[in-house]
């Protein structure tokens, strides 16, 4: 079949076209059929005809939309049973708002918590699209999804147990320049980007987002962070954090000099990527498909507001600006029952032990000799096993052992249930914790688990069938893991509004307030180097 090449004037005659048949539907939904079907079909604008389509034709629906409700619970370390609650607290909102989110790189435990935010924005009678790179597992009739299918960040293709810093090698500087040459060539990128000025706010992903920031350009935004506090974003934003209060520096005890070191070296990593590789790279990239682009570091510092999925009392407790806000519990849904509810019930007073890998660990990919430990280690306990598992185990399962693909706040909803997790920060749970960290990220988290007094770690090399046996047992009866776990639990649980409330509250109040300039801190505006030496 020829190809025809489709320039931007035939998108916008398609646009109008399109909106044209909008208008007339909404009049006379007849006027669909009567239209010809040549129109409708054609090259981008068929796309842009579905997204125009979404953003319009459920207007009607929004007094009663505001009624409705979501509940969501949890935590930016995934807390079971309770921390979000229902958006009811909320008055309505003065209008429907239309909302691009872009995650054009991300792994799915990102998409889902963008999607609890969507939902959540959804139902207060917003239209919502996003954009994302992984075939969408949760589908919401009010959440518009596009899959750019572009390949070069498909965490279900890459092998943790193989490569540890497989994650961090994604963003390597020539992997993110093709990815950036090859992202604008995608017709629903195209398609989005033509429209960007047709949406009252733009939400980004905070983390390796820069390809994306052609289409903030005048226009209010807002980024979020899915796992934590970022020093270089709040660097960003005007607030320069102490590198002794900074979280990496903390997440192992440091004395004096090792303390400098890391600061240095992270001060350093930072440094490197934004101003010497990576971010140049792709300055380079996105000059030359947008010429009177402004740079990209410029429009950076332009958002408007930074969602945060963490909170204080997980121990990262930081001096923030009003436009950086802790949202932490927005990602989890509430306990529903589960089919696999009466098998667990049966375990009785011994409990239940939740096993995941995690979204860059796929169990599939799990070596077999990790899984022959794992397996027979199991099948020593007294407690029963939920062993979040996509594919079949090639391995005989202990009677006590069930594989399902379970949500994991909705299977640790039942008060007797203990996580052995990857021990990233979105997988770690208010329960006791046995963390098997596979990447470098997850490292991190688990020296969190340490550090806290949520649980233990464990590294795979020293991986043996009777040291997973104690440690698991000593997690389970030791009552000092489940105590601290409850603490941290009640304090995060103790607050004014629920974060699902804070994070639709304060989207809303981007848009109200015309990208709530009062919100920036004037030290946004200024060089590193005036920020050290406090000049203007």
């Amino acid at each position: 079949m020829r190809k025809t090449r489709i320039e931007a004037s035939d998108i916008w005659r398609q646009v109008a076209r399109d909106e044209r048949v909008l208008y007339r539907w909404r009049q006379d939904p007849a006027v669909w059929t009567r239209w010809p079907l040549r129109s409708r079909l054609k090259g981008t604008g068929r796309l842009g005809l579905r997204v125009r389509s979404f953003l319009a034709h459920k207007m009607n629906l929004r007094a009663l939309s505001c009624w409705l409700a979501v509940a969501v619970c949890a935590t930016s370390t995934g807390v079971a049973g309770g921390v979000g609650a229902v958006v009811e607290d909320l008055p309505p909102p003065e209008k429907s708002y239309r909302i691009l989110m872009l995650l054009p790189i991300s792994c799915s435990s990102d998409v889902e918590v963008f999607m609890s935010y969507a939902e959540a924005l959804a139902y207060r009678g917003h239209r919502i699209v996003m954009l994302v790179n992984q075939p969408p597992e949760r589908k919401n009739y009010n959440v518009f999804q596009l899959f750019h299918e572009l390949d070069h960040f498909r965490h279900d293709q890459l092998d943790a147990f193989e490569s540890p810093d497989g994650v961090l090698d994604l963003a390597s500087r020539d992997k993110l320049v093709s990815f950036t040459r090859e992202f604008y060539k995608q017709r629903e990128v195209k398609t989005l980007y033509q429209m960007r000025k047709k949406f009252d706010l733009i939400v980004v992903h905070q983390m390796l987002s820069e390809v994306v920031y052609p289409f903030l350009h005048e226009m209010p935004f807002i980024t979020f962070s899915t796992s934590g506090i970022d020093p270089q974003q709040s660097a960003t934003l005007g607030n320069v954090l102490n590198p002794a209060l900074d979280t990496e520096p903390l997440l192992q005890p440091l004395d004096a000099l090792k303390r400098f070191q890391r600061t240095l070296a992270d001060g350093l990593r930072l440094w490197y990527r934004k101003y010497w590789t990576v971010v140049p790279a792709v300055q380079k990239e996105i000059a030359a498909l947008f010429p009177r682009l402004p740079p990209l570091l410029d429009l950076e510092r332009n958002q408007s507001l930074a969602l945060v999925n963490s909170h204080f009392s997980l121990g990262s407790s930081l001096p923030l600006l009003p436009s950086q806000v802790e949202v932490g519990g927005i990602h989890c849904r509430p306990g529903q029952p589960l089919d696999e509810d009466s098998w667990i019930s049966g375990a009785g007073e011994a409990g239940v032990i939740y096993l995941s890998l995690g979204s860059v660990g796929r169990a599939t990919s799990l070596p077999s000799k990790y899984r022959q430990v794992l397996t027979r280690a199991l099948g020593k306990l007294e407690q029963r096993v939920v062993w979040k598992y996509k594919g079949e185990v090639e391995e005989d399962l202990p009677d006590n052992v069930l594989v399902r693909d379970s949500p994991t706040c909705q299977s640790l909803r039942q008060p007797r249930r203990l996580p052995q997790s990857s021990g990233s920060r979105l997988s770690v749970t208010l329960k006791p914790v046995l963390a098997l960290p596979i990447s470098t990220q997850q490292t991190k988290g688990a020296a969190v688990v340490r550090n806290t007094g949520l649980g233990l770690s464990l590294a795979w090399e020293e991986l043996t069938e009777d040291l997973l046996v104690r440690t698991l047992r000593e997690v389970v009866e030791n009552p000092r893991y489940q105590k601290t776990a409850s603490e941290t639990a009640s304090a995060l649980h103790d607050r004014l509004h629920t974060p699902l409330d804070l994070a639709v509250f304060w989207t809303e109040y981007v848009v109200r307030q015309e990208g709530a300039p009062r919100l920036r801190s004037p030290a946004a505006a200024l060089s590193r180097f005036q920020t050290v030496i406090c000049f203007e």
